[in-house]
């Protein structure tokens, strides 16, 4: 049978569909303010631009990286009318690379942005301020970080081997020699790591490289593969001139090349010396990370008759320092392995006053057997989701204090509102600089019971 054609034309309720931006297109925008994750924001025709690169007051020419409804992805290609604050990135790669993203705006600046995020964070969220605001630490611009993922990828039409770091808002891999946020000890491995790679017989059997600086500077080669004896001979030499250890990661864990190497980092201030593996999670930034470690220290204000509780302790770098000045700490993390390796530092720096134990911090707390006897304090550095189940139970725990060290603003926010909640105040609040040309924040807090 067939169709009548009724002449009649439907459209979906609500009226016609705003066309959507084209990936690719060019526009001129006029940038009105920063996002809180450093893009400038624009206004145009009912649609909400972010743009990477691109700084307040400014006009750029941006094209359009990605859109949906009424909000625009884009990044600026030309800056038609700068900002009198504007740098000059010192990096080439500065906008094409995924790694730093506000090379152009001054370190000042960055720092008010990270500081306004917090604000507005516990402000709307939590509808809370704290007592005193706390002046950022903050360390070197650059040459800070201690720990850098190199991607690698096997090109099969050009039968070669890209290495570098991800472009922004791509799976795309710049290829870099210098990068100046490395530490300088890693700074000459960086340089001559693609000619080693991309010499390997097999070099399509290369995953990625972790390079590492501490008590000793290391490499890990992740590989797809096994590795011939030919490239294994390479890359020792390789690591001896560069006076670096060895790690392997195939199948399994990581294992460095030479059994017994030892890779850690210290705590100066502690006289006390950390032990990790490539796979743990340690902090990239040694002077903002022991800088930290004494603040949450001096905000705790722990007294030598005292127990402390450690939640999501890691490696033991806040509970080895705490133990120094308490007379117990209890320290808890989810990963066993981390356990059994915050253990071995506890022994290693003869400190027998702190007890590492593994536990779900996602399911109640006061039923655990190191709980019952209650805690004088509490600090918790939790991942980006926060520790909101944790810390609706802050208050049966008796704790008088609490440091929540955050690499989430958002989710610091959401469980201050849960501690406010139970009666504590929030007396002080801070930004913690750990990784600057970004705008990744990490903040500290203290609350107080009311």
């Amino acid at each position: 049978m067939s169709r009548r054609n009724t002449g009649l034309r439907f459209q979906p309720s609500g009226g016609a569909r705003t066309p959507q931006v084209p990936v690719g297109k060019k526009q001129r925008l006029v940038i009105e303010r920063l996002a809180n994750d450093g893009r400038g924001i624009a206004f145009i025709e009912g649609r909400t631009w972010f743009v990477a690169g691109a700084l307040p007051e400014e006009e750029v020419e941006a094209r359009v990286l990605a859109a949906r409804s009424q909000v625009v992805e884009a990044r600026a290609e030309r800056v038609l009318s700068a900002s009198p604050i504007r740098l000059v990135p010192p990096c080439a790669h500065a906008g094409q690379c995924g790694g730093c993203t506000l090379q152009h705006l001054p370190h000042d600046e960055q720092l008010a942005l990270k500081q306004r995020t917090l604000a507005e964070q516990l402000a709307r969220v939590a509808d809370v301020q704290p007592q005193e605001w706390v002046a950022p630490l903050v360390g070197a611009d650059f040459g800070y970080r201690r720990r850098a993922r190199i991607a690698v990828r096997w090109d099969v039409k050009a039968r070669q081997l890209d290495v570098g770091f991800r472009a922004a808002s791509s799976q795309a891999i710049v290829g870099i020699k210098d990068c100046q946020v490395l530490v300088q000890p890693l700074q000459p491995l960086m340089r001559a790591l693609p000619g080693l790679l991309r010499g390997l017989d097999k070099p399509q059997a290369v995953g990625h490289v972790e390079l590492f600086h501490g008590t000793a500077s290391a490499l890990l080669l992740r590989h797809t593969q096994p590795l011939g004896e030919a490239d294994l001979q390479r890359l020792r030499e390789f690591c001896a001139a560069h006076q670096a250890q060895l790690w392997l990661h195939g199948e399994g864990e990581p294992h460095p090349d030479q059994p017994g190497a030892r890779l850690g980092f210290r705590l100066e201030q502690w006289n006390l010396e950390l032990e990790y593996r490539p796979g743990d999670f340690v902090q990239v930034n040694e002077a903002v990370n022991e800088a930290m470690v004494a603040q949450a220290l001096d905000w705790m204000n722990p007294q030598p008759g005292e127990r402390v509780l450690d939640l999501f302790c890691g490696l033991g770098n806040f509970a080895l320092p705490l133990a120094r000045q308490v007379r117990e700490v209890v320290a808890v993390e989810g990963v066993e392995a981390m356990v059994q390796r915050a253990r071995g530092n506890a022994a290693a720096n003869r400190l027998d006053n702190v007890h590492f134990f593994q536990a779900d911090l996602s399911n109640p707390l006061a039923d655990a057997p190191w709980a019952r006897q209650g805690f004088d304090a509490v600090l918790l550095d939790p991942p980006r989701d926060g520790a909101f189940e944790a810390v609706r139970q802050i208050a049966a725990t008796g704790a008088k204090r609490v440091v929540y060290v955050s690499c989430n603003p958002a989710t610091l926010a959401r469980d201050s509102a849960e501690l406010v909640k139970q009666g504590y105040q929030l007396k002080k609040a801070g930004i913690l600089d750990m990784f600057p040309q970004t705008a990744h924040v990490e903040a500290m807090a203290l609350f107080e019971a009311g």
